[in-house]
């Protein structure tokens, strides 16, 4: 039977790019989207993989679309073995210009999604004891940025929530992987439609990463489950610089205000946060010409896990020399 792979937000961006490397590498993919001329163009680029593909329109912030699409999905492609939650919104504006409305959109767009995703895939996973969950989630889920309040905060609570699942299904010994993946600035569309509240249009911070990067990590982490996963240099340093120095990492952070943002003014605009922007946008942004190409550049909990125990392997070794020599001493002392 065909592995089926469910991908949200899976018509532009990161997202297409992971639908496409499921499809190429022959599982049958479902993406769950909100324009219904993306989700046909998608559908269309996905067959000519030779494999079932299925197109659902669903707003991921209605749970019981959500669970419509897990159903349908069940029945049209088969028992769904991957499920991975991609989408998202944001409003570039300080905190205190974004109406409450906008910090609830993004929030039910970018966390509740992922929530609703996860209990919609596990509804099946657990009774087959079987199952891959990738939460998509930020560099900026770690290390906030100014500009963005809702969409970090929103981060922050995808690994609070899957943190505290994962618990709960090691308790309950159920083998459905749950993985969080941590993404740089990537070069897709969502520059082109995030709302905006700073007379500016949204800019992609440097290293920028290609979405198909982004597409190899999640693909590993239902491959190869791991914890976490850390794509890009700066979702790496960024994650170290906030566990070693937070402070320091507050002040990096408020000197990324500028670099968020397009030289010349703009006006502001509504963006896609409660509708869909039409037109088939394709998988990359407008920063091709800043993109790093590498398909490998990423780091998973396991490989920090073996440098922490070498580093307390090290650490211990030291602590036993230092021992030894403060006692040396008093064994000669001993002697005379």
């Amino acid at each position: 039977m065909a592995r089926v792979a469910v991908v949200t937000g899976g018509t532009s961006g990161i997202g297409l790019a992971t639908a496409h490397l499921f499809a190429a590498r022959g599982w049958s993919v479902a993406v769950i989207a909100r324009d219904q001329g993306r989700l046909d163009a998608a559908e269309a680029a996905l067959s000519a993989y030779g494999r079932p593909v299925l197109a659902i329109s669903a707003d991921v912030a209605d749970a019981q679309a959500v669970d419509a699409a897990a159903e349908r999905i069940e029945q049209e492609l088969g028992p769904i073995r991957a499920w991975i939650n991609n989408a998202m919104s944001t409003v570039v504006s300080p905190a205190d210009k974004i109406a409450p409305d906008e910090y609830r959109r993004v929030t039910e767009t970018t966390y509740l999604s992922q929530v609703f995703g996860t209990l919609a895939a596990l509804r099946h996973m657990k009774k087959r004891d079987r199952g891959a969950i990738v939460q998509v989630s930020s560099g900026l889920g770690i290390r906030a940025a100014p500009l963005q309040a809702p969409y970090c905060a929103a981060k922050f609570a995808v690994s609070g929530f899957t943190d505290s699942l994962r618990a709960e299904l090691i308790h309950d010994s159920v083998d459905v992987s749950l993985t969080v993946v941590y993404l740089p600035a990537v070069n897709t569309p969502q520059f082109n439609w995030a709302r905006t509240r700073t007379g500016h249009g949204q800019n992609a911070p440097d290293p920028v990463f290609d979405p198909r990067l982004c597409a190899e990590a999640i693909h590993f982490a239902v491959e190869h489950p791991r914890r976490e996963i850390w794509v890009g240099r700066s979702s790496l340093m960024m994650a170290l610089a906030q566990g070693l120095a937070p402070g320091f990492a507050d002040r990096k952070a408020a000197e990324a205000w500028e670099s968020q943002l397009e030289e010349r003014p703009v006006p502001d605009r509504d963006g896609n946060l409660f509708e869909p922007v039409p037109g088939n946008v394709g998988t990359d942004g407008r920063f091709g010409d800043r993109t790093r190409r590498t398909r490998s550049e990423f780091w998973t909990s396991r490989e920090r896990d073996l440098v922490v125990l070498g580093l307390a392997g090290v650490a211990a070794i030291g602590v036993a020399g230092l021992a030894a020599a403060a006692r040396a001493p008093r064994r000669l002392l001993g002697r005379r």
